[in-house]
């Protein structure tokens, strides 16, 4: 896994073998950033990556000019790899990471963000909560998106803050806005 683009393309992004944590796939990453290319300019930008595993939807965004990046993640392999590429990119005063389960950290934190990644097991039980809680939290700035990468089953063209889905094989990313 690497960086695809920006002021560190083509450093690595530090990984582990846990079956854990389902990293998003380079091409659905190129995909989605070069969708969100023509939609947001990166510089400046503050990010929040939640289900974050490995960090490589984040660290994309901060090679693309994001400010901030707060990655939200449990499991501690993903933990330790966050750190280990924070450290290795020279990124620490750029990047926040927080020990958490998602649904907790989204019950007390606050602050709005200009791009939210949520990348959930793909078993994840409520979808509609995680979206209704993202929006009702105020995490997304009025201009914000949220992109949220699950199975191609799943469909929330019913959603109050949909805006579009691009679909990869198996898998789906839907974007949403207020």
């Amino acid at each position: 896994m690497q960086i695809l683009a920006g002021l560190y393309k083509g450093r690595k992004i530090r990984s582990s073998s846990s079956l854990a944590i389902r990293p998003c796939s380079s091409r659905v990453k190129k995909s989605i950033f070069d969708t969100l290319t023509a939609r947001i300019d990166f510089d400046g930008a503050s990010v929040l990556d939640l289900f974050a595993g490995f960090g490589s939807l984040g660290f994309e965004a901060l090679s693309r000019g994001a400010q901030s990046v707060c990655f939200v993640d449990q499991h501690l392999d993903a933990l330790k790899a966050l750190k280990a590429t924070t450290l290795q990119l020279g990124v620490h005063d750029a990047v926040k990471i927080i020990n958490s389960d998602v649904s907790a950290f989204l019950g007390r934190a606050t602050g709005s963000f200009d791009l939210v990644f949520c990348d959930p097991p793909y078993s994840w039980p409520d979808y509609d909560r995680l979206i209704e809680k993202i929006f009702e939290g105020a995490f997304l700035t009025p201009d914000g998106l949220l992109l949220i990468e699950h199975s191609t089953p799943l469909n929330f063209v019913q959603s109050p803050y949909y805006s579009f889905h691009r679909d990869y094989g198996m898998t789906r990313v839907t974007f949403f806005q207020h």
